[in-house]
């Protein structure tokens, strides 16, 4: 998650100084996409493994006919 953060803190500091483009080394942009392959694997997983919540909605029409 540090290449997250590091490219969060990037884009800060480029737009405090009005500046228009971010330019990362091929290194770090490797690593940041790794980072969030996992991050997506993950969320995918947890959303796999918890069961769907059955909702059941009951109308009644009460006295009207």
């Amino acid at each position: 998650m540090i290449q997250i953060k590091r490219f969060i803190d990037r884009v800060a500091t480029i737009e405090s100084r009005q500046g228009r483009d971010v330019i990362i080394p091929l290194s770090d942009a490797r690593i940041l996409r790794d980072e969030l392959a996992k991050l997506l694997i993950d969320i995918h997983g947890t959303k796999k493994d918890s069961p769907e919540e059955a909702i059941q909605i009951q109308m009644t029409g009460g006295t009207f006919k």
